[in-house]
């Protein structure tokens, strides 16, 4: 990446990264690269690493194709669930096509039953996530790591040695500690960037396929906008947790943003939470490694959720956080229900006001966020 280009552009290289990488993947394809196409973050990418693939999130955050997927699912089904299924079957996502194998994870119950007619046209395997964060969970787990191990072998006719395992790990533990001192400016009082320059980035280095990359990439685009952004002061910091968030959901982030607040932590998937820690290196049992990391991601699809409230407690301090915004996803239960324990902690331990917003794909909430957001955003 040329880094003398002007910020704004730099900016719409990285929210323009998941576009060029639709042009990237047949280039992966015709180097005969394994890629597998994953949908959620539990899935151990140091996998994909191990065999010389590359692990690329598949299109689930457009309306685009949910008049698609209705045709076959619920309409009463969590967006993003649609949204998935829509744009596998219409083959509108490049990823999903160009994809040999898609990897699914039983997060919840919309998804499972949804892999089922996924598999009607492609590949899937899904791994079974233990409902707890506990010993027999990790046994488990850990089990799950190595089916899926069996299948990749199989499958491509690759075979991820305990080598390639240390160093995939220490491959993408660069990629994540690299993420993780990005984001972190935003806990300076004088941030360089508005949270959704932030977003931008954090969301198109995921579409990075060279993870050896990532680090000098970010470092880079770090000490530029230091130097040469102006810095915000003043607004009132919000933390956005709960749901995935990207693609239409974007416009929560819109919302914080044109009525005077600044977004400085996400807590959600594609944030804080799957990069929170890092892989244990050199512990002799790379797989066991692998399995403590993942299973300690703070999803509410786990009961009880401690390792999500640690994380909360953490940011909202570190990041001088002054409200909460708990976004959620039409139908997705986990986190809805969840969201009376976050109400608590931000209300009760931390004593910063906290709003839950509902919402989907679609454009026609718009002026309803906007209104409660601005609300949100003046009480505080």
């Amino acid at each position: 990446m040329d880094i003398k280009k002007d910020l704004p552009e730099i900016f719409e290289d990285f929210a323009e990264n998941r576009q060029n990488s639709f042009l990237k993947v047949r280039e992966v394809k015709e180097n005969d690269n394994p890629l597998i196409g994953v949908f959620c973050k539990f899935f151990p990418q140091e996998l994909a690493i191990a065999i010389d693939g590359t692990a690329v999130s598949l299109c689930s955050t457009s309306d685009e194709t949910i008049a698609d997927a209705e045709k076959d699912l619920p309409r009463n089904l969590c967006p993003l669930i649609k949204s998935s299924y829509g744009f596998a079957i219409t083959d509108k996502c490049p990823f999903f096509y160009f994809s040999d194998l898609v990897v699914g994870e039983t997060t919840c119950d919309g998804k499972k039953k949804m892999y089922e007619y996924l598999a009607e046209t492609k590949p899937v395997h899904v791994m079974e996530l233990p409902n707890k964060q506990s010993k027999e969970g990790l046994v488990l787990w850990e089990k799950e790591i190595y089916k899926m191990i069996d299948v990749l072998e199989e499958y491509f006719g690759r075979k991820i040695t305990k080598e390639k395992l240390e160093e995939a790990i220490k491959i993408k533990n660069a990629e994540r500690t690299a993420v993780k001192d990005f984001y972190e400016i935003m806990k300076n009082d004088e941030i360089p960037v508005s949270g959704l320059e932030l977003w931008h980035v954090l969301n198109g280095i995921t579409f990075e396929f060279d993870k050896r990359a990532v680090p000098k990439q970010l470092k880079d685009l770090k000490e530029k906008i230091f130097s040469e952004n102006e810095k915000i002061t003043g607004k009132p910091r919000i933390l956005i947790t709960g749901c995935p968030i990207g693609g239409a959901t974007e416009k929560v982030i819109e919302a914080v943003e044109n009525h005077g607040g600044v977004v400085v932590a996400y807590e959600n998937c594609g944030g804080a939470k799957a990069i929170d820690r890092n892989v244990e290196e050199d512990t002799g049992d790379p797989i066991r490694a692998i399995a403590e990391k993942y299973i300690e991601i703070g999803c509410a699809c786990m009961s009880p959720n401690p390792n999500r409230m640690d994380l909360l407690n953490r940011i909202v301090d570190q990041y001088k956080v002054d409200g909460v915004i708990d976004m959620h996803l039409q139908a997705c239960q986990p986190f809805q229900v969840e969201s009376l324990k976050i109400k608590r902690f931000a209300n009760n331990e931390k004593n910063i006001p906290y709003i839950s917003i509902e919402t989907d794909y679609s454009q026609s909430d718009i002026g309803q966020i906007n209104t409660r957001v601005a609300a949100f955003i003046e009480m505080i």
